[in-house]
């Protein structure tokens, strides 16, 4: 029995050491965790389970080689599709786009296949959850809703302008232009406006469009009521040669295929209160529709102007905000992916579009995981069901973009647990050698 008890420490240390050694092996290993076996002592039984309060334990056994799923350290790159998760969780992943198998991992170096499909280096697909385009919300959460998550190439149609928010300071120490405002307002004579500035529009093609706007302080000292001093006439053009036909005739020497009026002939007043700010109006349309129909062949659209914040003081002329909706096509020029795993698309013309939501996993016992190599595991009876969620929520960790989790292996330790190893080993190889001294001895008795 001595020759088996000193046999199994034997193996035992040998188990010791490969574990170690596998840990070693893999200390730069993305994701990688390590393990470390688990030994248990052998006792002889009766029929009934117990032994004799003399008996002496017949060796050691290897009950577990378990890995230790313990937060490794994050290591910042270049690439905003390597991925670290802080915290509790697993990637993710599908072996093919139509499998309904899904294999877990922490290893997150992931890049885009010739399909556009974000993947790892074994090709697997990373699974994301459906998220609404516009609020970028999770619309289904369960794992067997998530797919593989592809880049569209471009974000699509084009979204044409409604809005424009165009907040201005007007200077009230302006020289007025002209009583009542009787001076029109001629675009390419600058003697008979005050301020002007531009800002450019989108048609229903995603044609860009530049519309300036031009201020006339009015000279009101004749007209009524008493307190109209503080008046500014507004016209907006818009080039011509994005029009079919001028809507109203272009201003007195100017040729008619340079700038259109739009809004109508009238120009609007805008009037501010005494102490600057606005009264009216807050808002106004520009339209492009019948005479003034785009060339482009997009679609007749209103915009809407919207002064409000506008302000007249004793400040130059600025504009305080100028906002404007719509935007062209554009084509995919990066993925952005926040902590909480949302991953955006983003594009040439400004856009920033929700695409999915990285689906996160769990299990209440991940040590019973399958292993399957490549640092990836899949999900067995003993670890529990699946608990598929989203980063940042519950005991979910958060995705670091631009990161990558190194191997959680501590190589100093993993060292001085060759030495006990080797020590162990040695010392079981001295008892059967000194097994083998008291068998020979006893042979040799006569």
């Amino acid at each position: 029995m001595s020759f088996s008890t000193a046999l199994s420490g034997l193996n035992a240390a040998t188990a010791d050491l490969n574990v170690k050694s596998n840990n070693i092996a893999n200390v730069n290993t993305t994701g990688f965790k390590e393990s470390r076996a688990e030994f248990g002592d052998v006792f002889a039984v009766s029929a009934f389970g117990t032994s004799s309060k003399t008996a002496i334990g017949s060796g050691v056994v290897l009950n577990n080689v378990a890995q230790q799923f313990n937060q490794g350290n994050l290591e910042f790159t270049d690439n905003g599709l390597d991925l670290a998760l802080s915290g509790e969780g697993f990637f993710a992943m599908a072996p093919t786009l139509d499998s309904g198998e899904v294999i877990y991992t922490r290893a997150g170096a992931f890049g885009v296949n010739k399909d556009g499909y974000i993947v790892n280096s074994q090709g697997n697909f990373l699974r994301t959850f459906p998220v609404d385009a516009n609020t970028g919300a999770i619309t289904a959460t369960s794992m067997t809703a998530a797919q593989p998550l592809q880049l569209p190439a471009s974000q699509g149609a084009p979204e044409a302008t409604t809005q424009l928010t165009m907040s201005t300071n007007l200077p009230s120490n302006a020289t007025a232009l002209g009583v009542g405002g009787a001076v029109a307002i001629d675009p390419f004579d600058p003697t008979t406006f005050t301020n002007s500035t531009s800002a450019t529009v989108f048609d229903s093609l995603g044609n860009e469009h530049i519309v300036t706007t031009y201020y006339q302080k009015i000279d009101s000292t004749v007209t009524t009521p008493v307190n109209t001093d503080n008046q500014w006439k507004m016209d907006v053009y818009i080039s011509s040669s994005d029009i079919k036909q001028p809507s109203t005739p272009a201003p007195v020497g100017v040729a008619p295929d340079q700038l259109v009026k739009l809004g109508g002939a009238a120009s609007t007043v805008i009037n501010f209160n005494p102490d600057g700010t606005l009264v009216t109006p807050s808002q106004t349309s520009l339209t492009l529709a019948g005479g003034t129909e785009l060339k482009s062949g997009a679609a007749d659209q209103t915009i809407v102007l919207d002064l409000a914040g506008s302000t007249q003081n004793s400040g130059g002329f600025s504009v305080g905000s100028l906002t404007v909706n719509g935007f062209a096509t554009g084509r995919l020029t990066g993925v952005e992916v926040s902590e909480d795993g949302l991953v955006r698309a983003t594009y040439s013309n400004g856009q920033a579009v929700p695409i999915g939501k990285i689906a996160l996993a769990r299990f209440a016992n991940p040590q019973a995981l399958n292993k399957l190599g490549n640092t990836a595991w899949k999900e067995t009876t003993d670890s529990g069901p699946v608990i598929a969620g989203e980063a940042g929520t519950g005991n979910f960790g958060q995705i670091q973009s631009g990161a990558l989790e190194t191997s959680n292996v501590d190589l100093t330790k993993e060292l001085v647990g060759l030495i006990t190893a080797q020590r162990n080993f040695q010392a079981n190889s001295k008892a059967i050698e000194t097994n083998n001294a008291i068998t020979q001895t006893i042979i040799n008795i006569r």
